[in-house]
């Protein structure tokens, strides 16, 4: 996106022109994730479409489409420019759906769409909002070191899962249409990119960086997923695929920048 997006924000003029712009992530961020525990359930493909929008591919495995629950325990984030002192610490729990797209160069790019974002801080839904297409909303929070419980206002639970960090299983869950870890771990997140449609035919494409990520299995024990009692998830039964943990990793997102989606060769 260059330099572009600020010739746009000052030619907009009216205020909703300008936060629309500022949504496309208008700089770097960088972070701590002090935790991440990704959770994948395996969907049909058919189910998950209504979610996808064209061009956008949903990145499939045997037939099944992939949602992410990341929940993520994070230090310092604030944009790359600034001091440490002035980052936010929150937690985030990141409802996403596998994907690629295709860039003006042909090349399939592997990220995630985004669905729905959850935090316990109100400032953050807040700028979260402003800044990205993320669709943050604010939830209570109960944490330990083996549950993750959260609620909306109203007392709808959102999130209920259960987890042993201590015991790491050497298959992935009973029934995932994963054959072994192996082939497991490509579908264990972060992506490197996130896209985001504009409604003009382009996408908001940003890409995500991070010096170190081994992630290393987890058991799940128990889990209960609010977005999947929502339209289209409802009727269909989601598959427990795989689930990793990952601890101390620091983390920066790039500005984001605008792409037309193209045709041509692979990665």
């Amino acid at each position: 996106m260059g330099n572009d997006w600020l010739a746009e924000l000052r030619a907009s003029g009216h205020p909703a022109a300008v936060i629309h712009l500022l949504k496309r992530h208008p700089f770097p961020v960088v972070a701590w994730f002090e935790r991440v525990v990704a959770v994948s359930f395996a969907f049909p493909e058919e189910v998950l479409r209504p979610l996808v929008p064209e061009p956008l591919e949903i990145d499939s495995h045997e037939g099944f489409g992939l949602v992410t629950v990341a929940l993520v325990w994070t230090k310092g984030l604030r944009p790359a420019a600034l001091p440490a002192f002035l980052g936010q610490d929150f937690f985030l729990a990141g409802y996403r759906i596998f994907t690629r797209l295709r860039d003006e160069n042909g090349r399939r790019l592997r990220g995630l769409k985004i669905l729905r974002s959850e935090t316990d801080k109100a400032r953050m839904v807040l700028s979260g909002n402003l800044l990205t297409h993320y669709n943050y909303r604010r939830v209570k929070l109960e944490t330990s070191d083996s549950r993750v419980r959260t609620w909306l206002p109203d007392g709808r639970e959102t999130l209920d899962l259960s987890f042993d960090l201590t015991d790491e299983p050497d298959a992935p869950p009973a029934g995932s249409p994963f054959a072994d870890l192996r082939t497991a771990r490509n579908f264990a997140g972060p992506m490197p990119f996130t896209f985001d449609a504009e409604g003009d035919g382009r996408f908001v494409v940003i890409e995500g960086k991070r010096s170190e990520w081994t992630p290393q299995p987890v058991r799940i024990l128990d889990w209960k997923v609010g977005l999947f009692d929502e339209s289209p998830f409802r009727g269909a039964t989601p598959v427990l695929a795989n689930a990793f943990r990952v601890d101390g990793v620091p983390y920066r997102w790039e500005k984001g920048r605008l792409i037309k989606p193209g045709r041509g060769r692979d990665e």
